[in-house]
């Protein structure tokens, strides 16, 4: 009796969960235009928005009144919820352009950050006589210097 119950708990959740093929799932959740990770927690999954990290996700999380199931878990009623409080924040392209149009004016108006953009050195006070190799690049030889 108990192992026809577990068969038949098993068969509803296996309904319930998106189908697979092979390492494609059917049903994936988009949100802000990106593809949120079915398996993770949904406060976990915003996360992989450009522009959301941990605290706006808590924040969003919070103004929805959702729990925080896995994304798979959720329906689509939570999930218009959810896209609708993320529309609210900027991210993704939106993020990017504001972004891209800060360093532009400071490019433009030739100030001191704008000038380090534009020799590609750091920005934020870091030293560059030594240990700026992300932002430099690799570094060039001078020829003909010798300590």
């Amino acid at each position: 009796m108990r192992s026809s119950q577990k068969a038949l708990e098993s068969r509803q959740q296996q309904q319930q969960q998106p189908q697979q093929r092979g390492a494609l799932q059917i049903r994936a959740a988009r949100v802000a235009g990106v593809e949120i990770p079915n398996n993770k927690r949904a406060e976990t999954a915003l996360t992989y928005i450009f522009g959301i990290g941990n605290t706006t996700a808590k924040a969003v999380m919070a103004a929805t009144g959702l729990e925080n199931k896995r994304v798979r878990e959720l329906s689509e009623e939570e999930l218009t919820i959810l896209r609708e409080e993320v529309d609210k924040y900027k991210n993704e392209g939106q993020l990017r352009s504001l972004i891209s149009l800060n360093i532009k004016r400071l490019k433009e108006i030739q100030c001191y950050r704008g000038k380090r953009h534009i020799a590609n050195l750091p920005v934020r006070g870091q030293r560059s006589k030594t240990n700026a190799r992300t932002r430099k690049g690799k570094s060039k030889t001078v020829a003909g210097k010798k300590k």
